[in-house]
């Protein structure tokens, strides 16, 4: 049986980035994706510059690829009212089909060994060997010292664990698209329509990319995604106006299901969960990327700092609950300030009308530099 110190499940950004700073400090891993690089993912693409000084400083952040500097929010409610504001943080835009494989490149000279186009299938600690036994799609079986888990949203390693939001049904989907369009590049908007809301913002190239969070029922109720889009969002003026002029540059779009914002625990059964697998920020406060790389440079702290494997999950189980833990709970509680009509007139009413507390919200669900 291979055996390998530290497996990392799942190559979205949280697990490339425990990967660069783990191999990068001489350790031995092996990061195992489902898919192979590039591919496009269901994601916002907007990053929080509250990370940019640690990607500059570890020479990861990607000038090269051009990501569009971002510094203003535009929202609008479904009728078509907007409001705007500076975001004085900040932030990036930047696809996921470029920069996942500019971190995999920089991962992979850094020595970190993949194994791609495999599944895990199940995954669990054996306390008298310590260590970790997993299986694969491929039939064959590993085994590993350390387990981080960036398996994302939903994932059948999920499931075999039979962690507890896989037994709670989700009433959301995500829905994303590439396009061309006439929109300020410095700004990431936020339109509202009945059951959701869509982002919309530049990432490199010129390329935009708009990604929505929608209804299960509706899409269901009408049958088809472009039925759902004309009946639903088409009614919120800003986005009828996108969909109608807008050059769409995938032959369909990207869609996943099941999008579930319960809150899960950043350490079950040893291993390390990053990113998603440790909790989904909700899409309107666009900091789920930011997270997901900051709780990977995390987990890998963790097991570089500490010998012990309690003293390794302790650690990270507290900073993780100090730095995410309320900013996840908040975000939970501000999303009912959209996707409905009343609701999102309110909320442009808002941020229209009280500036400082929009800017408290922006500030609470948004991080620190680090």
């Amino acid at each position: 049986m291979q055996h390998s110190e530290i497996i990392i499940i799942g190559g979205g950004l949280g697990g490339l980035i425990a990967a660069h700073q783990l191999a990068k400090n001489g350790r031995e891993v092996l990061l195992i994706e489902k898919k192979s690089y590039p591919f496009h993912r269901v994601c916002g693409e907007y990053i929080s510059n509250e990370v940019r000084d640690f990607l500059v400083g570890e020479n990861l952040f990607p000038e090269e690829i051009g990501p569009s500097d971002i510094n203003k929010f535009q929202l609008s409610s479904i009728k078509g009212n907007v409001a705007n504001m500076p975001l004085d943080l900040g932030g990036f835009g930047i696809s996921r089909y470029a920069f996942d494989l500019f971190l995999y490149q920089k991962a992979s000279a850094a020595g970190v060994k993949f194994m791609l186009q495999t599944q895990v299938e199940e995954v669990g600690f054996e306390s008298k060997e310590n260590r970790f036994f997993l299986k694969l799609n491929k039939g064959n079986s590993l085994s590993a010292n350390h387990v981080i888990g960036a398996f994302g949203k939903r994932s059948k390693v999920d499931k075999a664990m039979d962690r507890p939001f896989m037994h709670q049904r989700s009433p959301f989907i995500g829905v994303k698209y590439h396009i061309k369009t006439d929109f300020d590049p410095d700004t990431v908007a936020l339109h509202n329509f009945e059951g959701g809301y869509c982002g919309l913002n530049q990432v490199e190239k010129g390329i935009f990319n708009l990604c929505y969070l929608g209804s299960k029922e509706q899409l269901r109720h009408y049958g088809s995604i472009p039925e759902m889009e004309k009946e639903v969002l088409h009614k919120n003026p800003h986005l009828r106006q996108i969909f109608k002029y807008s050059e769409f540059l995938f032959d369909k779009p990207e869609v996943i299901n099941e999008i579930n914002f319960s809150p899960k625990q950043p350490v079950e059964d040893h291993i390390l969960m990053v990113g998603d697998a440790a909790g989904l920020i909700t899409p309107l406060c666009g900091n789920g990327m930011a997270i997901a790389i900051h709780t990977g440079k995390l987990a890998a702290e963790a097991i570089l700092l500490n010998k012990e494997r309690i003293q390794i999950e302790s650690q990270y189980r507290s900073q993780w609950d100090r730095i995410f833990k309320t900013r996840l709970w908040i975000g939970r509680k501000v999303q009912w300030l959209f996707g409905s009509k009343a609701v999102s007139e309110f909320s442009v009413g808002l941020i229209k009308n009280s500036s400082f507390l929009a800017k408290e919200i922006m500030k609470r669900t948004h991080g620190e530099g680090f």
